[in-house]
């Protein structure tokens, strides 16, 4: 079985095998304009990502591979609109990790995770940091953890919002530490850094590319990396495992799916290409750049890590009492 870290790895696209019968489909694709669809609006982390794929899909491919952002409910509108949309490969999901935690969060979603997509390729991941106002005494992990059990309740931590990425990841934080800090959502991971560069709200569990300038900059302290291993947009900041004994992986990752039972041939010609795209220099630079490590999966291992992924986060979900309308 493959193991979750080995998912998460750069590897290059090999190509792959397709009976003559599956090619037909395939070379005769696209031959209209992609819609790529977004689960945020314009800006966000996946927006930009998968904007940064999708041009370069439509430079190589020559047809355009465009965005439509549709934000809202988790993410649910956007991954019920692809669920329902036809299976003809001009429909893409831009994934992200709602795909495996909103099965867990809400008591109804409008997709099945397990049945209604095919996965293409995992495409890039980047992990959330735990920062904090120069102002508290600690420059470890370990010397937050003996401030918070020191005196429990006493400190919060911000997140993006309630069942957002970074909330599930503090609460793993919480869980696996066996401490108790209050969780102050907001809407979105710029307010709730920005409430922590300002020291309204001491702690903050950020995604890496939100917080990465200010951490350079000084202006607030990164203890460790919810990752496997560090970042290499910031190789002094130790991992979780590093810093505490304590694996916890909590990554933003955006991936490219399609409905289910769009034709095999289409599925693996969108692999073979988003593997290239993923591939060239200037791809890796600009996801460098934005805090993000380049994925190059195969649909099987894209499968694996959404069967793999929903179980551990529906476990955080449950253990923590978390759940949204």
């Amino acid at each position: 079985m493959i193991a979750r870290r080995q998912v998460l790895q750069f590897v290059a696209a090999a190509p792959l095998l397709a009976l003559q019968s599956q090619r037909a489909p395939a070379q005769a694709y696209p031959t209209r304009p992609v819609r790529v669809i977004v689960t945020t609006g314009p800006g966000g982390q996946s927006d930009t990502t998968a904007r940064l794929v999708a041009a370069k899909l439509t430079e190589s491919l020559g047809q355009s591979f465009y965005i439509e952002n549709m934000p809202g409910g988790g993410g649910n509108i956007a991954m019920g609109a692809a669920a329902r949309a036809a299976p003809d490969g001009y429909t893409v999901l831009g994934a992200t990790g709602n795909l495996v935690t909103n099965i867990s969060l809400y008591p109804k979603i409008p997709y099945d995770p397990y049945t209604d997509f095919e996965p293409i390729s995992l495409m890039c991941s980047s992990p959330h940091v735990l920062v904090v106002h120069p102002s508290i005494p600690a420059q470890s992990v370990n010397e937050l953890v003996a401030l918070a059990k020191a005196s429990p309740g006493k400190y919060s931590y911000a997140s993006a919002g309630r069942g957002t990425p970074a909330h599930l990841a503090g609460e793993l934080f919480k869980l696996a530490l066996g401490i108790d800090i209050t969780h102050v959502p907001f809407n979105g991971g710029g307010p709730a850094t920005a409430s922590t560069l300002g020291g309204h709200v001491p702690i903050s569990v950020s995604a890496l590319p939100t917080a990465v300038t200010y951490i350079r900059g000084g202006q607030l302290r990164a203890l460790g990396m919810f990752s496997s291993k560090r970042s290499s947009a910031l190789p002094d900041v130790p991992s979780m495992m590093e810093a505490a004994g304590h694996d916890l992986p909590a990554d933003i990752v955006n991936g490219f799916m399609v409905p289910a039972g769009t034709p095999k041939a289409i599925i693996e010609f969108l692999h073979r290409e988003t593997g290239k795209v993923m591939s060239m220099p200037d791809t890796r630079d600009k996801l460098a750049t934005m805090g993000f490590d380049p994925v190059a999966s195969t649909p099987e291992e894209f499968a694996l890590w959404i069967r793999t992924e929903i179980v551990r986060w529906g476990k955080v979900i449950r253990d923590a009492n978390i759940a949204l309308q």
